[in-house]
């Protein structure tokens, strides 16, 4: 660590686009799309660069460069809360849900980064580990996958990489195909053993009565623990049904882009593990703090999405469940960034010999995707 640490005033706040294909078409219950949008936000201070991104649209890189950079020049970047509260500040007259949330989460991610850089020390130093590792489940599994490609994806999860959870999504077509979504989840049982936890999420696809007869069949007939958005996670009182009326935990959270949001759904009891995004959030700053809260009702918190950027802050939470170990960040994190973590093992275990989270964007891997 620095023994000199101290004001280091931000210089510059930059912005880039990126935009990578699927690999092949995928679709949930509730939408499809054909690639992976992602902005970066890098911050300067001290001698140092912090990275952070968000998977997104565009449009939070113009938030950034005509919001947030105008609120963060010249603060010091040791200070990081109070950043924070200057870009919500900043953004008011805008509205935080969405975009601009999503813009500010990327910013957060560098200063954090940024600040752990300037300290010499990894994220996870500077969060305080509870654990070594995070655990994690695979997840893909798209309803647009023949069973000979989900087959090949479930393999190279548990029989490669030695998952022991893993997720298929489900709710097809807005849930009018029951009989496929059932013969799916069926297909994952069969080739994942008896022994691996298996996950639905139907991205809020059913109603409120159709989750709980395809709960109880998913429960009944693959073993399922764990049924993610089983109607539509704005639906406080629909989860609340589905979760008091069936065995399996109900999850939600995915979509919280401020802390009132998690309040809520806590709040209502709607579910049993709340989900953060931390390149929705908020960042960092919204994570930890949506996270306290659930600590504080006794939830677990699982984190969604963005592997890499999830495992330094998730092992600091002593009540994380998991983190989401999700397709389509696996491939676009090893295209376009350095120092992504290897999921062999189960387990996402933070680098304490790099600074911050110890990723570096590939600038000349990444330039054929820049927008």
């Amino acid at each position: 660590m620095r023994e000199d640490a101290g004001a280091a005033p931000i210089t510059a706040l930059t912005t880039r686009t990126y935009t990578v294909p699927t690999d092949q078409p995928e679709a949930d219950g509730t939408l499809a799309w054909d690639a992976t949008t992602v902005v970066t936000a890098t911050v300067e201070a001290g001698g140092q660069v912090g990275l952070g991104w968000t998977y997104a649209a565009g449009a939070c890189g113009s938030v950034i460069d005509e919001k947030l950079a105008h609120a963060l020049l010249g603060r010091d970047a040791f200070a990081v809360a109070g950043s924070h509260e200057a870009m919500v500040r900043a953004c008011r007259n805008l509205g935080r849900p969405g975009i601009v949330a999503s813009a500010i989460s990327a910013v957060d991610i560098a200063l954090w980064d940024c600040k752990a850089r300037l300290l010499g020390i990894s994220l996870a130093s500077l969060f305080g580990r509870s654990a070594e590792g995070a655990p994690i489940y695979g997840s893909g599994g798209f309803t647009t996958y023949d069973d000979e490609t989900a087959r090949s994806q479930l393999e190279l999860w548990v029989d490669t990489w030695g998952l022991s959870m893993c997720k298929i999504k489900v709710g097809e077509s807005w849930g009018t195909c029951e009989g496929r979504d059932l013969r799916r989840a069926a297909l994952a049982r069969q080739v994942v053993g008896a022994e691996v936890a298996l996950f639905v999420d139907a991205n809020g696809g059913y109603s409120r009565k159709q989750a709980v007869r395809m709960g109880r069949r998913y429960l009944e007939e693959a073993a399922v623990t764990w049924f993610e958005e089983p109607v539509s996670s704005d639906d406080l009182v629909g989860l609340r049904m589905v979760r008091d009326t069936l065995d399996l935990d109900v999850a939600a959270g995915e979509y919280g882009y401020d802390e009132p949001y998690f309040a809520r759904m806590i709040g209502a009891g709607s579910v049993d593990c709340l989900q953060i995004d931390v390149t929705r959030c908020g960042g960092y700053t919204s994570w930890l703090r949506a996270a306290s809260l659930a600590g504080a009702n006794g939830l677990d918190v699982s984190g969604h999405c963005a592997p890499n950027l999830h495992a330094h802050v998730a092992v600091s939470v002593p009540h994380l469940r998991h983190i989401e170990y999700f397709h389509d960040h696996h491939r676009v994190d090893g295209l376009l960034f350095d120092g992504v973590l290897a999921p062999g093992g189960g387990f996402l275990v933070p680098d304490d010999t790099s600074p911050g989270h110890g990723m570096t964007l590939k600038e000349a891997d990444a330039a054929p995707y820049r927008r």
